[in-house]
């Protein structure tokens, strides 16, 4: 023990003293705090910045505030995954007829199927662009319906629509907001809206904060799965995604609009209530 202090340049009684000292209770807190906080980082991928954590931390029995959970990311080097900016892919440009805006960024719903979003955005992958249409009931922001496709025709978002109906049960008189895409405008996806007695809604244009909810989910989805990836045919990308809004996004993730509730949770607490 000499030698070693000796290499190390420690004072023997500095040694001992440290040696005698038994870890405090806080020490002992703040390390089984540090392990789960390092645990739901990495269950989550790195998705959940300090307040999802400390929400999390709660629901497992260990309470600490989220300015508590923020300091100790920083100093374990915790950093969530960053924000980017990302394309929007519509093409309002065309002559088709487009309906009225009867959703002037009313983004609270008061029940399931009483209000849907969609939008259509695009994964980049090796083979080529891979185009995915995807609804979002706004009462708990659950992606209730989507497809894919690396062609962006019409079939695209009608494909998503018919998941959507069949998920919910084909509920009437549904509000159905978009943008006006010419894929939204088109008499197919039309028919199809009003054969099942849903309502049109459709954005202003040049008004992205007419679909904002929307938009916020793509950037989530970006942030959270794409801009990490680098997909090499559009199965692989599919899996992926499919994976990510099925298992992670409806399941797992909670979401701030609802209080931080997870969306399957939300709404099955909202059936039961």
């Amino acid at each position: 023990m000499r030698l070693l202090c000796a290499v190390l340049e420690i004072p023997k009684n500095l040694y001992y003293q440290w040696l005698n000292t038994p870890f405090s209770k806080r020490d002992h807190q703040t390390k089984e705090l540090d392990n789960m906080i390092k645990i739901i980082f990495h269950e989550h991928k790195r998705r959940y910045g300090s307040t999802r954590i400390a929400l999390e931390l709660k629901m497992r029995g260990l309470a600490c505030t989220q300015a508590r959970v923020a300091e100790r990311m920083k100093i374990l080097n915790l950093v969530p995954k960053a924000k980017r900016r990302f394309k929007v892919t519509t093409d309002s440009h065309h002559k088709h007829p487009v309906a009225k805006n009867i959703l002037p960024q009313d983004f609270k719903a008061i029940k399931p199927n009483e209000k849907w979003l969609t939008d259509i955005t695009y994964i980049p992958t090796a083979e080529g662009w891979l185009y995915l249409c995807v609804f979002i009931d706004l009462y708990s922001r659950a992606v209730v319906g989507w497809s894919m496709s690396d062609r962006l025709k019409a079939n695209l978002v009608e494909d998503a629509l018919k998941m959507t109906l069949f998920r919910r049960r084909f509920p009437e008189g549904v509000i159905v907001h978009s943008d006006r895409g010419i894929q939204y405008c088109s008499g197919s996806y039309q028919r199809l809206l009003n054969a099942n007695n849903l309502i049109c809604s459709m954005s202003s244009v040049g008004y992205c904060y007419d679909n904002a909810a929307m938009e916020s989910f793509f950037h989530t989805l970006k942030v959270e799965l794409v801009h990490d990836e680098r997909y090499e045919t559009r199965e692989g990308a599919k899996t992926s995604i499919v994976e990510y809004l099925e298992c992670y996004y409806n399941r797992k993730r909670r979401h701030s609009a609802i209080n931080y509730q997870i969306p399957a949770e939300f709404e099955e607490m909202g059936s039961v209530a």
